[in-house]
């Protein structure tokens, strides 16, 4: 069972995917969990994604299939399915991304959309900052990134529905209320 997790930037994505993967075996593809580790281990592509991502910008499509497409690939070798965390992020991205996996013969069973309001986004992510000491927390980032969130990945919701791939979370709650909700979703594919 391959399955990709989408929401807005503080939607519980990362937490909600180590639950799935460990629940259900599954590989966790984070594009951000990779760019954070190149930019702690000062690589080229760390140097430069540090400089997109601390602007608020979301790292060019290139770098990020670049990524995605190895990782998979070593994933189908090691016959294992995987979760998608924060990819993709565009309908470019999707598209991109439906190419590789056609390439390489994987299957997607689901799109899984954890949604939240914007307020609660916000106290989330503030208090996120605080707790974590995440430097792309920041208010003026956030701002950035739910308008980035708006205008170019929440045409996903659209875009897997009419693949009929999506599957809606609601996101606000306790982390086991909504874990429940998607183990449900998994349970039925």
């Amino acid at each position: 069972m391959n399955i990709l997790l989408f929401g807005p930037p503080g939607a519980g994505k990362g937490t909600q995917a180590k639950l799935i993967c460990k629940k259900f075996s599954l590989d966790h593809v984070s594009t951000g969990d990779i760019l954070r580790n190149e930019i702690l281990r000062g690589s080229k592509l760390g140097v430069t994604a540090k400089q997109i991502i601390d602007s608020g910008h979301l790292v060019s499509d290139e770098i990020i299939i670049d990524i995605i497409k190895i990782r998979l690939a070593e994933i189908k070798k090691n016959n294992k399915n995987f979760l998608l965390d924060g990819f993709p992020r565009s309908i470019n991205q999707a598209n991109l991304l439906s190419s590789i996996m056609e390439e390489l013969e994987i299957i997607l069973n689901a799109a899984i959309l954890i949604d939240v309001e914007q307020p609660v986004l916000i106290n989330r992510i503030i208090n996120r900052k605080n707790t974590e000491g995440r430097e792309d927390d920041s208010e003026e980032v956030l701002a950035s990134r739910l308008k980035v969130y708006y205008d170019q990945t929440a045409p996903l919701i659209q875009f897997y529905k009419d693949l009929n791939l999506l599957k809606w979370v609601n996101g606000v709650g306790e982390i086991s209320d909504i874990n429940q909700q998607i183990n449900s979703i998994m349970e039925q594919l």
